[in-house]
């Protein structure tokens, strides 16, 4: 993990109340149309999501930086985009 000094967030995506599973579909949509080394900021809500996301971009090959707590039911998950 890294900390928030040396993390540029390239693109941000606003998942809060978006239901399994589009919350990891509409990540991997937007990371595809990222460059490789770019980052992305992910905001999901509590249980399922924010269980499911890190994993699932983390077996396609991309770095998750940071999973946070952010405005009590949410997580912001920071990924990193990886050659596939």
């Amino acid at each position: 993990m890294t900390h928030d000094a040396e993390i540029t967030i390239d693109q941000e995506l606003d998942l809060k109340g978006v239901v399994c599973p589009y919350n990891y579909v509409k990540t991997k949509l937007k990371l595809e149309e990222m460059t490789d080394g770019q980052i992305l900021r992910v905001t999901i809500d509590d249980g399922e999501p924010v269980k499911n996301v890190p994993r699932s971009v983390t077996e396609e090959g991309h770095q998750v930086l940071k999973i946070e707590p952010y405005q009590g039911k949410h997580y912001r998950v920071t990924i990193r985009k990886c050659g596939e």
